[in-house]
């Protein structure tokens, strides 16, 4: 049978391999569940105070919940964080891909929030994970309590990188540091050790994964107007996989009530968020 997510299976086993490991070293008390959803089994890992007010975290493309590794530590003092690998990537969900556009991944969150006892929660989504959050948000607006979303497609015009990648591709390990470079930012010479297990999963991950080659649906203008949840976007104006001022011209047009931090020299990876989500949790999720 084709894997829609591994080039090969031992691809697989040395992703999870490294997951796994990575997972090891969470840093603050964690609980593991695999939830049963209509589309296969959803891995989903639960931390911060069981009576604290709920946040889901969707990560992107071409990652799983390691992506959150630097937020949670800060994020569970008052929140109560449900990190869900998404199903279709390297991670330890069902490995299949519905369609982005319809309702697929929307009764796939249905199920997600029923079995983890969830009606309602503020969703942290970034990239592809923040069209999920905007996606059930427009679709579920009574099941959602706020949206803090970090370089999130659905917006802003999608660019095309592949035209900018390809010719990359052919020059070997330099071709896909730079690849690297233009999605994350120049990368460091030196990291810290704690990070190293991290980025290596990462750059695993770069190479034996299959990116998804779709277009992402974009909510519609009046969409965007019945999104009256409170709403934070952060986003990158260097971003080389999607429209950062479009995004920022249809929410200042079309939702304005959502706050915007345009960080004009930010990638499509953008570090040293913490603080300012959390600020807005506090606000818009504590109640």
């Amino acid at each position: 049978m084709n894997d829609v997510v591994y080039r090969s299976a031992n691809a697989a086993t040395t992703v999870e391999a490294q997951y796994r490991r990575v997972l090891d070293t969470w840093p603050v008390p964690k609980t593991e569940r695999h939830v049963p959803t209509r589309y296969g089994s959803t891995f989903v890992l639960a931390c911060g105070p069981e009576s604290a007010p709920p946040v889901v975290l969707l990560h992107g493309s071409l990652a799983n919940s390691s992506a959150w590794m630097l937020d949670v530590a800060l994020w569970s003092t008052k929140f109560r964080l449900f990190a869900v690998d998404m199903i279709g990537e390297p991670g330890f969900s069902a490995r299949v891909r519905p369609a982005l556009a319809g309702n697929d991944h929307a009764l796939w969150l249905d199920d997600v929030f029923e079995g983890l006892g969830l009606s309602r929660a503020a969703i942290v989504g970034t990239s592809l994970g923040g069209w999920l959050a905007l996606d059930y948000a427009s679709r579920r607006p009574k099941a959602v309590r706020a949206l803090a979303l970090i370089c999130p497609a659905g917006i802003g015009r999608q660019k095309n990188l592949l035209l900018k990648v390809l010719p990359l591709l052919l020059l070997g390990s330099w071709g896909r540091r730079r690849i690297w470079e233009l999605v994350f930012g120049p990368k460091p010479k030196t990291l810290p050790e704690a990070v190293q297990p991290l980025v290596a999963l990462m750059d695993t991950v770069g190479r034996v994964v299959k990116p998804r080659v779709v277009s992402i649906p974009r909510l519609t203008d009046p969409q965007l107007g019945q999104l009256d949840m409170p709403i934070l976007t952060i986003i990158g104006g260097r971003d080389v996989l999607l429209d950062s001022r479009d995004t920022r011209e249809r929410l200042q047009r079309n939702a304005p009530h959502a706050e915007i931090c345009f960080i004009d020299e930010g990638y499509h990876f953008l570090h040293d968020q913490t603080a300012r989500v959390m600020e807005f949790l506090e606000r818009s999720a504590s109640s």
